[in-house]
């Protein structure tokens, strides 16, 4: 939980089948919620970590970001420019850094992600820090897949995972 107040904007963004939360803070994104959830996903998220701040509903200050993940989910961006206000332990921020570091239509295994950290025996946690990742696709949670190559869970579900997996095999 955050010990100050910044106020929490949030717009909602529909691109395809899709519908977003997302929310953002003066200094950058915040969250991006998982797909088709209710807005009390984003309600409870923002409880949890800014239980003081205001949630204001705000298009035009989410536009930058709105803008970028449009395009990234129409096959037409790769890379995030915009800023990013995530906040979390040590550990997580590793291995958010970390996940930022796959390439585009690349995958890695949680295991890959504990070595990269240093921490090889700490594969579960990687997997707890992962789906801690409170801004969906631009930090690509979604590129991390089991040892083997399955699939596993995924904070905007499954059925999302497998989508930004082949678009961006497609893609690349």
């Amino acid at each position: 939980m955050r010990k100050d107040k910044p106020t929490i904007y949030w717009s909602q963004l529909q691109v395809k089948e899709w519908r977003l939360y997302l929310a953002c803070t003066s200094k950058g994104l915040a969250f991006v919620g998982s797909p088709n959830k209710p807005f009390d996903e984003l309600a409870e998220w923002v409880l949890k970590h800014y239980p003081t701040s205001p949630l204001v509903e705000d298009e035009q200050q989410l536009s930058p970001y709105a803008h970028e993940i449009m395009e990234y989910l129409e096959g037409t961006r790769q890379i995030f420019t915009v800023p990013c206000d995530y906040h979390g332990t040590a550990f997580q921020l590793a291995v958010w850094h970390t996940l930022c570091g796959i390439p585009y239509g690349q995958k890695k295994s949680y295991s890959d992600i504990a070595n990269a950290i240093n921490k090889p025996k700490a594969v579960r946690a990687v997997g707890a820090a992962i789906g801690a990742n409170p801004v969906l696709m631009t930090v690509p949670c979604h590129r991390v897949v089991g040892k083997n190559g399955s699939l596993t869970g995924y904070r905007g579900g499954l059925d999302m995972k497998t989508q930004l997996l082949d678009m961006e095999s497609r893609e690349s």
